[in-house]
């Protein structure tokens, strides 16, 4: 049997990022979602009395906090992007001169409203996707 103890500690020091990527890993392999379920709307009648079919209406719970220009001020943005990340000095320059660059990835709604407002601050165009 795995040490548990030892488990935790590893994957508490594993980045924001490389969290995200061994969840997308683990999901891949066992061939299921980390994704919380959302309950199906229930079929609404029509004027002609005949029950329309009910499309489940799936609210996104995972965002990605897409980085499409630094700015004029990219030393701040860079700031932003390693307390975002906790990414060393090098990495966090590559993804603020990457255009597109995914700075978190399945993240929830709050947190990465919250990262937006901050590389915003700092000078940075953003997209939530």
């Amino acid at each position: 049997m795995a040490d548990l103890n030892k488990l935790v500690e590893e994957l508490s020091a594993l980045s924001v990022l490389e969290a995200a990527e061994l969840v997308k890993m683990l999901e891949e392999k066992w061939g299921v979602s980390a994704a919380a379920p959302v309950a199906a709307v229930a079929a609404m009648p029509v004027a002609g009395g005949a029950a329309a079919p009910a499309e489940p209406v799936e609210e996104k719970t995972e965002f990605d906090v897409v980085l499409k220009d630094a700015g004029p001020k990219k030393i701040e943005v860079i700031k932003v992007i390693r307390q975002l990340t906790n990414l060393g000095l090098v990495e966090a320059k590559t993804m603020a001169e990457t255009a597109g660059a995914k700075v978190l990835s399945g993240v929830g709604k709050e947190a990465a409203n919250d990262a937006k407002s901050k590389l915003e601050a700092a000078g940075a165009v953003v997209e939530i996707a």
